[in-house]
């Protein structure tokens, strides 16, 4: 055993942890008030749903023997077999501490669906659908990337920590589930503010922080390429935020704070597959173009018409297949090329195509079962009282009266969530009233 390396892969594990609370907090700041912790939940309870079903058989579906190059085979179920002394084949570190750090990647991918079903789904039919999406869709699709015999990890696509497997997953079986859905009550008709940008930038630097073990970590070992691979992921994270800001500024007129946070978690979005195979110039280019991109695909729902409530499509689909393809030209050491290019674009589009197929399906059929919008009631008055029977703040302590405030004026931002700001020294009309 790798001392050394297994002590890495574990506080890897613990950071890309950390990561599901930190969206909880990034997601929870950008709803109204009337449905943060709802938000919150959405993201908490893929914790409890994905750490169970990665032991029971996500673990062996991803990563057992392979079968047909689609799918593991449940040599693992239970983590059968797996005993302190079963060591993984390269890196000689343990494989309950491999295992350990796939389930976070397991547990945070269907987290990042929540944010495009903000304020609108039952709290149940959400949860069903994380655990059955997990099954048919993840974990197959985490075994095409990453286990040896999986059909695109021996085509040869660069996917280092997640950008097709993570993101471009998400993203795609988020717009699936959105259309399924459809649009929040008073969408394009009245303004959805965030009720806490500080809980945003809390989020958006947990995310960061935990991003580190996330990529990073993907090298099982502590090495040249673990280090490279956090390198450029600050690099291209930094890049992307004044990439989306200069856009911002360009296309709108502000530099906005959840601009800023935004355009941080586009740049780790799309540096996840590419940051192990470029140099430091490829790390600015990917996450500028990142930034400025994902920036202006946010706004795209509007034209488009889904209500995608936290711009997931905008971010991880786009922010994926960004770094997914860009990495085919700017890999380094003779790896990129019009081929390699050939290579991505093959990978990203099988998985959109797989995502969104069954995603839609699975949607479909909750929808038609149990039912998955929450009721017109519920959505107005809020899903916090509804589905967990609290708030997230007490206003009754601070006193006054909602008739006090005046509305604040909408100011137009780059879309989403970003359409509207309060004006200094006001207080939101929608945050009083929720």
């Amino acid at each position: 055993m790798n001392g050394a390396d297994t002590a890495f892969v574990m506080l890897s594990a613990f950071l890309v942890m950390l990561m599901t609370p930190g969206l909880a907090f990034f997601y929870g700041g950008m709803v109204r008030v009337k449905s943060a912790l709802n938000m919150l939940m959405m993201s908490f309870i893929s914790l409890g749903i994905l750490s169970v079903l990665w032991v029971l058989y996500g673990y062996s579906l991803a990563f057992g023997p392979d079968t047909a190059g689609v799918i593991g085979n449940l040599d693992f179920i239970g983590l059968k077999g797996i005993t302190v002394e079963t060591l993984t084949e390269k890196g000689g570190i343990p494989v309950f501490a491999f295992a350990l750090f796939q389930m976070m990647f397991a547990i945070l991918t269907p987290a990042l669906m929540s944010g495009a079903l903000a304020d609108r789904v039952k709290f149940g039919a959400w949860a069903v659908f994380i655990a059955v999406w997990a099954t048919v869709v993840y974990f197959p699709v985490a075994h095409w990337v990453w286990a040896e015999g999986g059909w695109l990890f021996e085509l040869g696509v660069i996917d280092f920590a997640g950008g097709t497997a993570v993101h471009i997953n998400a993203g795609v079986g988020a717009l699936a589930a959105v259309l399924v859905v459809g649009k929040r009550i008073g969408f394009k008709k009245e303004p959805m503010r965030p009720h806490s940008l500080p809980l945003v930038v809390l989020g958006a630097a947990l995310l960061w922080f935990g991003w580190f073990g996330f990529n990073a970590g993907s090298a099982l070992a502590a090495d040249g390429t673990a280090a490279t691979m956090a390198m450029n992921t600050q690099l291209a994270t930094g890049a992307a935020v004044l990439g989306w800001l200069l856009y911002e500024r360009i296309r709108h007129g502000a530099f906005t704070t959840l601009g800023a946070a935004s355009g941080a978690i586009a740049g780790l979005v799309a540096i996840t597959p590419a940051g192990a195979n470029v140099n430091a110039p490829g790390a600015l280019a990917v996450g500028v173009v990142a930034g400025a991109v994902c920036s202006w695909a946010v706004s795209l729902k509007f034209k488009l018409g889904f209500d995608d409530s936290l711009d997931v499509v905008g971010v991880h689909l786009v922010g994926g297949l960004i770094g997914t393809l860009m990495v085919g030209f700017l890999a380094v050491d003779g790896a990129g090329g019009l081929g390699q290019f050939g290579k991505q674009a093959v990978g990203a589009f099988a998985v959109m195509a797989y995502s969104f197929a069954v995603a839609w399906i699975i949607a479909k059929l909750i929808d038609v079962t149990i039912g998955f919008r929450a009721g017109e009631d519920d959505e107005t008055s809020g899903l916090d009282r509804a589905y967990h029977a609290e708030t997230a703040y007490d206003f009754s302590a601070v006193g006054g009266s909602s008739s006090s405030a005046r509305p604040a004026p909408a100011v137009q931002g780059a879309g989403g969530q970003h359409e509207a700001v309060a004006a200094p020294g006001q207080l939101s009309d929608k945050k009083v009233d929720a």
